[in-house]
């Protein structure tokens, strides 16, 4: 009955008056907007299914009372944690309930018994992260474990890498409590069988007493059906009722994928932190002997055993942040590679492995001089960085799969079948003809030591003919699957995609044996409906992402996506590209992604956005959707970090993607007053600097600040950078030797306007390291040189062309002839580098972009090449380091880093941080100034508060600065005045002892 109501999508009126009643009596983020019920229509899987509303309570009670709500209007609630489900788990048409942002604590930990109790929506990294400083840590290392709530874990009995030595969510579960679909609360856990009920209030007697009957009844064809395999994770876990000792009733819900039971907490095993390890890259020729030495390798007793296939290793290399990886452990052309992980006792212990594992390969007939059957060996991987360099790279393998920037993409629907070691080669094997059969290829990676390949084949499930075969091929694997005694559902669950086939694998009589128990459980079908029993049709593309009669206009762009395929110029590709494995929620380590990790909303997550734009231009969201007032909400926590470019595995950049959102919505609406100020800021910084006293006055003048608020949006709670008269403007074009090494200064709008002390030290940087430095001016003689960038940051795209045709115009000269163009302020320099190329494709442009460098870069590249010349002096300080958001995107960091080091008796120290959270424009914004300093006191502002008094700070970003200096009352430096620094020292130091 709820299932039928929430799917004829009642009116309006009464899902207001739901919204409503869930707003008066619930707290918590209670969403019905369309924008947002988009961006929880779908999860990591193909499927998309748009709720009626969203409910992220603030406490579990909340959850419940939304839960009540529900139930007494008649709709489905399905439970949601990170939203990264692959077959579809966490979609559906009823109330969402996501307890990821607020319902993540640990309730309580004991370190002695190993144990803690915690909310269902803690992140399984977040976890960790608490438990490691008790030594202690939860082992069930899901590649998606940035993310992954322990709830949705629990919910598909997820298993990790390290399941070999570990087990799967369900053997390091010891109790789970949790609210039935009637709002009864039940703890379910350890019971003796004998007594299981005496103890046990009602209703929960008659409902375990019920569920071990019914495991008694059903024990021989649970024996016979079942599959002997570690990772067998489809269905309900009957096996946990059959007649034995003690029966953990918490075994049931575990895998029931929110489908018995919305889980308020769960009680977990913990295990000591692994010590030392050692990897074996062991390299294969041959994809077939690598399968079939698994099973040999295995007896080595490692920790895990994960298979990295010639495709992966193909795709990494094309992913910046994976390459450097790849070049380093992958020797020749491997068709496969399994990287065997040892944890003993110590590390002489890990090395005596390591030597056992080359041994073994050689006793199998490998070397690195046999033929291509039987060519390979180990690489050996000591060194912990490089270690968890390579561990980066394998989680990552769905993402990395999911980069190929074309129509067919990997498809999950066979992805984690689990098959006996033995079988292994010949599944993979016999499979790969099935594919080959279907005029598709597949990838191969993941857990070889299990015999569960995540295992996808690339299909266009835009095209009939294509989901024709993904349903073809599905029935034929699992044929296989069946023959070889394995499970169809090895790690990711069921969900939509392989509930369907429970008959197929289990047979009838347990699958009765499935409903029985949901309907004991959920007699009324309201707890997430169509998962594990009564699914759809798998191939039901009415439930897919991309349905029948899914198209995007061929609308206008400003920017040139033509790498991607797709209308609109390849900007549907480029949007398609976010697979919604949700690597952008991650909420440490690197920087992506700044916003969602102050507010935790989905709107704000690199995700959310791309699916927001998705569902715009296919015209899901209503005309006009691009430019609306939605969209822009959507979008205005975007800082242009350019993280995701960086870190998302499939490269979504969205920086570049909000261009076009800003391009749009200028045409469309026209600018603000703010927009203005930011936008023509090149135009007028020369003016405002011959009346500085004028342009000043509203830091000076509360009434000016609350005016600049009201009718410019310019928070009256920061100071704006000041205009000085004496901005950088030398008399001269160039100076230095005439025979020494030429390089450009590119002097910025914002150096060359407020901090021209920047400008000046690395002019005198370079005049000491003997270069001939050059400050050309434009051309047309007027303005000074700009990139172009506000202009970008407003929507004004066509300006920004104008701005870099100049710059491309006036630098020419010196790039054709091979002169690097040097630039302090990363978001202007880099953007030679980046959106000049996504602007103009013409040969003058390249040639300017590829000599383009940053300062330090320059540098770095002169010492390596030894022609670095400067007298630097002692500076005997720490020096604390924040990077900029563009430097670490492109790379670029590590240069300011070895630069700072050459200065003798400097100590450098990298602040661990994301985004300042200034971001050019964005911190000077009345309704973005609490989440830009929310960003900054994440990490960067603690770890300047924490520096000693004498330290120097940082920041080759001019936001940066302003963002320390706002919120810690502390200078910061841009690293060209520390080498000016350093040269007076040693000035000063040769004066003295001459």
């Amino acid at each position: 009955m709820a299932q039928q109501k929430a799917a004829t999508g009642n009116a309006t009126a009464q899902d207001s008056a739901l919204a409503l009643r869930l707003r008066r009596e619930v707290s918590g983020d209670i969403l019905f907007n369309p924008f947002d019920l988009g961006r929880y229509a779908t999860d990591a899987s193909f499927y998309q299914i748009k709720p009626l509303g969203v409910v992220v309570p603030r406490t579990m009670d909340d959850a419940l009372r939304a839960m009540a709500i529900a139930r007494d209007d008649g709709y489905i609630v399905t439970p949601r944690g990170g939203g990264t489900s692959q077959c579809g788990q966490t979609v559906n048409n009823g109330i969402v309930v996501d307890v990821s942002k607020y319902l993540n604590k640990i309730i309580s930990l004991d370190v002695e018994k190993r144990t803690c109790v915690v909310e269902p929506g803690i992140v399984l990294d977040d976890l960790n992260r608490q438990l490691k400083k008790h030594g202690l840590w939860f082992p069930v290392d899901v590649s998606t474990a940035s993310r992954a709530t322990i709830g949705g874990m629990a919910g598909n009995n997820s298993c990790g890498g390290r399941s070999l030595r570990y087990g799967t969510m369900r053997d390091n579960t010891i109790s789970m409590d949790a609210a039935l679909a009637d709002g009864t609360l039940l703890h379910f856990g350890e019971m003796p069988r004998d007594m299981a009920w005496q103890n046990v209030q009602q209703p929960g007697r008659d409902l375990f007493r019920d569920m071990l009957a019914l495991g008694e009844r059903e024990a021989g064809e649970i024996a016979a059906q079942f599959p002997h395999v570690q990772r067998r994770v489809g269905g309900y876990n009957l096996d946990a009722l059959t007649p034995q000792a003690v029966n953990n009733m918490a075994h049931l819900l575990v895998g029931s994928e929110g489908t018995l039971a919305f889980t308020t907490r769960v009680e977990l095993k913990l295990w000591p932190l692994i010590g030392a390890k050692v990897f074996g890259v062991c390299h294969f020729g041959s994809f077939y002997e690598a399968m079939d030495a698994t099973q040999h390798l295995v007896k080595l007793k490692p920790i895990a055993v994960e298979l990295v296939d010639s495709t992966m290793v193909a795709l990494g290399r094309d992913i910046a942040m994976f390459r450097p990886t790849i070049e380093a452990v992958v020797k020749g052309e491997p068709e496969a590679l399994l990287v065997v992980e040892f944890a003993e006792a110590d590390q002489a212990a890990n090395l005596a492995k390591l030597k056992q594992l080359g041994e073994l390969m050689g006793d199998l007939g490998f070397g690195w001089d046999q033929p291509k059957r039987k060519w390979g060996g180990v690489v050996e991987v000591i060194e912990p960085a490089m270690q968890a360099a390579i561990t980066d790279f394998r989680t990552s393998g769905l993402n990395v799969m999911m980069s190929m920037k074309q129509e067919g993409k990997p498809v999950s629907f066979v992805e984690d079948c689990a098959v006996p070691l033995p079988h292994l080669a010949d599944y993979t094997d016999r499979l790969n003809k099935v594919f080959e059969k279907h005029g598709t290829r597949g990838t191969m990676y993941a857990h070889a030591s299990e015999g569960c390949l995540h295992v996808r084949p690339v299909l266009n499930l835009k095209l009939d003919k294509d989901v024709k075969a993904m349903r073809a091929i599905a029935e034929e694997a699992f044929a296989m699957v069946r023959a070889y005694k394995g499970s169809h559902s090895g790690e990711h669950g069921d969900g939509i995609v392989r509930s369907e086939f429970h008959a197929q694998m289990f047979g009838e009589r347990i699958v009765h044996a499935f409903e029985e128990v949901k309907e004991r459980f959920d007699p009324d079908n309201t707890l997430n409906p169509g998962k594990i029993v009564h699914p759809p049709k798998m191939d039901d593309r009415s439930l897919f992402r991309y349905a029948p009669g899914y198209k995007v206009e061929n609308i206008k762009t400003v920017m040139d996506w033509s790498a991607y395929p797709g209308a609109a110029g390849g900007f549907q590709g480029a949007v398609e590209m976010c697979n919604n494995n949700g690597a952008c929620r991650k909420l440490e380590g690197g920087v992506m992604c700044p916003s969602y990790r102050a507010t935790r909303d989905e709107k704000d997550v690199t995700r959310g956005r791309a699916n927001t734009l998705r569902l715009a231009i296919s015209g899901q969201l209503g005309p006009d959707a691009l430019s609306s007032d939605s969209m822009m909400e959507t979008m205005k926590l975007c800082v242009s970090c350019k993280a995701c470019r960086h870190e998302c595995p499939t490269g979504v950049d969205m920086a570049k993607m909000k261009i076009e959102v800003l391009a749009a919505r200028a045409a469309t609406h026209g600018l603000t007053l703010r927009d203005r100020l930011v936008g023509y800021l090149p135009h007028y910084a020369g003016l405002a600097s011959r009346f500085p006293w004028l342009t000043n006055l509203r830091n000076r003048s509360g009434i000016l600040r609350t005016l600049f608020e009201k009718i410019a949006g310019i928070s009256a709670r920061r100071d704006l950078p000041e205009f000085r008269s004496d901005v950088f403007a030398p008399a001269r074009i160039a100076f230095g030797p005439e025979n020494g090494r030429e390089v450009v200064l590119f002097a910025d709008t914002f150096n060359r306007a407020y901090e021209r002390e920047n400008l000046d030290a690395a002019l005198r940087v370079l005049l000491d390291g003997g270069y001939r430095v050059h400050l050309p001016r434009a051309l047309d003689g007027g303005r000074p040189l700009c990139c172009g960038r506000t202009f970008l940051s407003a929507g004004l795209v066509e300006n920004a062309k104008a701005e870099l045709k100049r710059v491309v115009e006036t630098l020419i000269p010196f790039a054709a002839r091979g002169v690097p163009i040097v630039g302090l302020e990363p978001s202007c320099l880099l953007t030679l580098r980046d959106e000049l190329l996504s602007l103009r494709s013409d040969r003058d442009a390249k040639t300017v972009s590829a000599h383009a460098l940053l300062f330090e870069e320059f540098l770095v590249r002169e010492a390596e090449t030894g022609q670095l010349k400067l007298p630097l002096g002692a500076i005997d300080k720490s020096a604390h380091v924040h990077g900029h958001c563009h430097q670490k995107s492109f790379g670029a960091f590590a240069p300011v880093e070895k630069i700072l080091r050459l200065v003798p008796g400097l100590k450098v120290e990298k602040i661990e941080s994301s985004c300042c959270g200034m971001a050019g424009a964005f911190g000077y914004g009345a309704d973005t100034y609490d989440v830009s300093i929310q960003m900054a006191e994440a990490s960067l502002l603690p770890a300047v508060r924490k520096a000693a008094d004498d330290a120097l700070i940082v920041a080759d970003g001019t936001s940066c600065r302003h963002q320390i200096k706002d919120g810690s009352g502390r200078g910061a430096l841009h690293v060209a005045r520390v080498l000016a620094i350093s040269l007076d020292n040693g000035a000063a130091k040769a004066s003295a002892s001459s």
